[in-house]
This record gives structure tokens, C-alpha cells and sequence, in this order.
């Protein structure tokens, strides 16, 4: 009966050592799949920071283009406006100091009301 139990105590003992090597490759490949998954992931998160990136610069130049333009009118819009300034102070120039060397000169006192 000893050798039907030291076999019966050998195949428990192979079986307990298949069933180890099994465990183990299950875990290896568990490590391998998220080791693959990770990547996969990242290559993903790249991609799609990549894609938005671009987005955004496209975005950016397209509204930055438009910015230039409303900034150039605006610039042709003050400048055409200090030119009339400009102008109307030069008709007007040779008036005002008439006016101002008149009024140094010929004073006319006028009380002040009370």
C-alpha cells in the first residue's frame, strides 16, 4: 500500500507542479497584456494630444489672422481721424492765434458779477 501512496503522493505532487506552471504563465501574460495595454494607451493619449495641438494651432492662426486684420482697420480708422484733426487745426490755426495775441495785447477788463 506504501508504493500505491508514494504514487498517489507523486501525481499530487506533479499535478501541484503543472498547476504552479500554469499560474505562472497566466500571471506573465496578465503582466505582458498591461504592460501592452499601457502602451496602447500611450500611443493613443499622443495621438490625441497631437490632434488637439494641431487644432489649436490652426484655431489660433485663423483667429490670430483675424485679429491682425481688425487691428490694421482700426490703425487705418485712427490715423484717417488725426489727419482730420490735423487738418482742422491747420485752417483754424492762424484764427486761434490771431485770437490768442488779441486778447494778450488788447485786454478789455470785465467785472465779474458777484
Amino acid at each position: 500500500m506504501s508504493a500505491q501512496n508514494s504514487a498517489g503522493i507523486q501525481t499530487l505532487l506533479d499535478a501541484e507542479r503543472d498547476a504552479s506552471k500554469i499560474v505562472q504563465k497566466a500571471r506573465e501574460y496578465r503582466t505582458k497584456r498591461v504592460r501592452e495595454a499601457r502602451d496602447e494607451a500611450k500611443k493613443e493619449i499622443e495621438a490625441y494630444r497631437a490632434k488637439k495641438e494641431e487644432e489649436y494651432k490652426k484655431f489660433e492662426a485663423e483667429h490670430t489672422q483675424g485679429n491682425k486684420a481688425a487691428e490694421e482697420e482700426a490703425n487705418k480708422e485712427a490715423d484717417a481721424q488725426i489727419a482730420k484733426i490735423r487738418e482742422a487745426g491747420k485752417k483754424s490755426q492762424d484764427k486761434v492765434i490771431n485770437d490768442l495775441l488779441e486778447a494778450v495785447f488788447n485786454p478789455r477788463p470785465e467785472p465779474i458779477a458777484a
